[in-house]
C-alpha cells in the first residue's frame, strides 16, 4: 500500500496535517525540528552619544522600563529624574516576603506571614532563555539567577471531568497523547491521504520517526508496551536482582484522552516563550528591581503620585503629590519625558498629547489576573510525590499549581503558587476578598493534593485589577486595537514618548518593557540630537 502513495508531499501540507491532527504545539515541534522556527534576536543597548549638554529627561514610573531609560540616558549624559508612585523600585517586578504589608483597592490589607526566605512573585516569575535584554541587565547589575523549572513530567494534569477527578501524571498524559497522534498520522501516511510531493523515502523516514516519537509497535499501533511505559511510567519500574522485571502500565484510552481534554495542558510548555531553559532571580523576582533601584539611588523620587502631565515648546511638567507626607501638589520639569505609567492609570490622568496618542491610551484595556501563594508546613510535593519544581495544570478556577524551583530536599516549609488565573476565573478571584481567594486556592488544591488540608499554614494573594498603581495585569491588545492604535502609542508626541510592556509586541513580559524602553530612548535621543 505504501508503494502506491504519491511520490511527494509539500512541507506546508505536512505541517497543516500535523496541526489539525495534534494541535499547534505538535505542529510547532515539527517546524522546530525542520529548522522552520526562528530564534529571537536582541541587540545590546544602543550607544547614545552626542547628548546636548544640560539636556534633561523626566521619567514617569520606576518599573523596569523607566529604570532602563534612566540608566541608559544618565550614562549618555542626560540629567534624569524618576517620579515613582510607590515606596520601592521595580513596578510589577515585585516579591512579597514575610513582614511585608500590602493594601489593595477596597482597603483590604494583608500582613504577609511567610517564613524567612519564602516569598510570592505576584507579577513576573520566570525569564525565558531568549529574553536577552532582561538577562543583560541582570548580568550588568549582578543579579544572581537560578533555573526555573517550567515543565516537570512528574507533576500533574487534572480535569474534574475525567478519570473521576483523579489527577494524572503529566508524563502519562503526554506519552498517551503523543502515542495516539503518532498512530493516527502513521495510518494517514499508509492510507494514501497525503498531497504531493513527499517521496517514498521521505515517507519511510516519517514512519520511522512517528514510531520513535509515539513509542508505537511494529504495526504502528500505540499499545501497552515497555517502550510506551518508558515514557508514561511503569506499574513496577525496572529494578535489580529478583525485583528487576518491570510491569508496563495501561495507556488511557484515546476516547478518554479526547473527552478529558487533558491535551490542552500538555502542549503549554512547548510554546516558544516558556521553553526551557528558564531562569529566576535567587531570592525572588523583585531582586531585579531592588538592584536597579540601588544603582539609580537618588535619581528616583518615591511616593510621588503623578496627577497631571503638561507639555509645551519648552519642556514637560508633571504635577504630583507625596503619598506619605501629603501637602500641596508639587511639580517636576524637564526638557523631555519618558512616560511608563500603565495606560490603565494614564487614561485617568490629564495629559495634553495629540488626539491619536490620547485615543491609543484610552483604547487599551488591561487583562485580569490573580495569584495566590500558599505556605505549607512541609514540602510534601517533594517528600510524598517526588515533584521537584514544575507546574500542575487543572481545569479548576485556580488554573495551576507551581512548585518552587529552589531549596530542593530542604526540610521545613515551602511556598506553592496555589493559583495563577486569567480571564473569567481571574475576574471571579478579583471579586473576592483576599482571605476568600486563599481559602478557594486551598480548596481547589486539595482535590489534587489532599495534603493541603493538613499542611496549609498561611497565604498571600494579589489580584491585579485591585492594584492601585496598575489597575490590571498587562496591556491587552487585540489585532484590531493594534492595527488602529499601536503605532500611535509608540510615536513621539511633542516632547513625550511612551514605554513599557504595553508598548511592545510581547506584553506582560519584562522583556517587552525593556525592549520598549530601549527603542523609545533611542528614537528620543535621535530627535533631541537632530534638533
Amino acid at each position: 500500500m505504501r508503494d502506491e502513495l504519491p511520490a511527494l508531499m509539500s512541507r506546508r501540507s505536512l505541517f497543516s496535517m500535523i496541526g489539525k491532527t495534534a494541535g499547534i504545539a505538535v505542529m510547532y515541534e515539527a517546524m522546530a525540528t525542520m529548522a522552520y522556527a526562528a530564534d529571537s534576536t536582541f541587540r545590546q543597548p544602543i550607544a547614545l552619544t552626542g547628548a546636548p549638554k544640560g539636556s534633561s529627561v523626566l521619567i514617569l514610573g520606576a518599573g523596569l522600563a523607566g529604570m532602563v531609560a534612566a540608566y541608559e540616558l544618565g550614562k549618555a549624559g542626560y540629567k534624569v529624574q524618576i517620579l515613582e508612585y510607590q515606596g520601592r523600585p521595580g513596578g510589577r517586578n515585585w516579591s512579597l516576603y514575610g513582614g511585608d504589608t500590602y493594601t489593595e483597592l477596597g482597603g483590604f490589607k494583608q500582613n504577609i506571614e511567610f517564613d524567612k526566605g519564602l516569598y510570592l512573585n505576584p507579577g513576573p516569575w520566570r525569564i525565558p532563555h531568549h529574553h536577552k535584554a532582561i538577562l543583560h541587565y541582570c548580568q550588568l547589575l549582578g543579579v544572581q539567577l537560578e533555573p526555573f523549572i517550567q515543565i516537570n513530567y512528574a507533576a500533574y494534569v487534572h480535569s474534574t471531568k475525567a478519570f473521576g477527578g483523579k489527577p494524572q501524571r503529566y508524563r502519562s498524559v503526554e506519552a498517551d497523547f503523543d502515542g495516539y497522534v503518532a498512530e493516527l498520522l502513521a495510518k494517514t501516511v499508509q492510507q494514501d491521504k497525503l498531497d504531493r510531493p513527499v517521496t517514498k523515502e521521505d515517507r519511510e523516514i516519517l514512519l520511522q520517526a512517528l514510531r520513535g516519537w509515539g513509542a508505537l509497535d511494529k504495526n504502528y499501533a500505540y499499545v501497552k508496551s515497555e517502550d510506551a511505559s518508558n515514557r508514561r511510567g511503569f506499574d513496577h519500574p525496572p529494578g535489580g536482582g529478583l525485583d528487576a522485571m518491570p510491569t508496563p502500565t495501561d495507556p488511557v484510552s484515546l476516547e478518554d484522552m479526547i473527552r478529558g481534554r487533558l491535551w490542552r495542558s500538555i502542549g503549554s510548555s512547548k510554546a516558544y516563550d516558556v521553553q526551557q531553559t528558564m531562569f529566576q532571580p535567587v531570592g525572588g523576582m523583585g531582586m531585579i528591581g531592588k538592584a536597579f533601584g540601588k544603582e539609580l539611588g537618588e535619581i528616583i523620587r518615591y511616593n510621588a503620585k503623578v496627577t497631571e502631565i503638561r507639555q509645551d515648546k519648552r519642556g514637560v511638567t508633571a504635577t504630583f503629590v507625596d503619598t506619605l507626607k501629603g501637602g500641596a501638589p508639587q511639580t517636576a520639569h524637564a526638557d523631555w519625558c519618558v512616560c511608563t505609567i500603565p495606560a490603565s492609570v494614564l487614561s485617568q490622568i490629564p495629559i495634553n498629547v495629540g488626539a491619536p496618542m490620547k485615543a491609543a491610551i484610552d483604547a487599551l484595556p488591561y487583562a485580569a489576573s490573580a495569584k495566590v501563594g500558599l505556605q505549607m508546613k512541609r514540602r510534601f510535593w517533594e517528600e510524598d510525590e517526588g515533584i521537584y519544581g514544575g507546574i500542575t495544570y487543572t481545569d479548576q478556577p485556580n488554573s495551576m499549581i507551581s512548585y518552587p524551583s529552589t531549596d530542593f530536599f530542604k526540610r521545613g516549609k515551602g511556598v506553592l503558587l496555589g493559583a495563577y488565573t486569567f480571564g473569567p476565573n481571574a475576574v471571579e478571584f478579583t471579586a473576592m476578598p483576599p482571605e476568600e481567594r486563599i481559602a478557594k486556592a486551598v480548596e481547589y488544591g486539595a482535590n489534587i493534593h489532599p495534603q493541603y488540608r493538613e499542611e496549609f499554614e498561611t497565604g498571600a494573594t494579589v489580584a491585579w485589577h485591585r492594584v492601585p498603581w496598575t489597575l490590571g495585569c498587562a496591556g491587552s491588545w487585540t489585532e484590531e486595537t493594534r492595527a488602529a492604535h499601536y503605532n500611535d502609542i509608540c510615536a513621539i508626541d511633542g516632547r513625550i514618548v511612551m514605554a513599557g510592556e504595553h508598548v511592545s509586541m510581547i506584553p506582560a513580559w519584562q522583556e517587552g518593557a525593556v525592549l520598549s524602553s530601549l527603542d523609545a530612548i533611542g528614537r528620543l535621543h535621535k530627535r533631541i540630537v537632530q534638533g
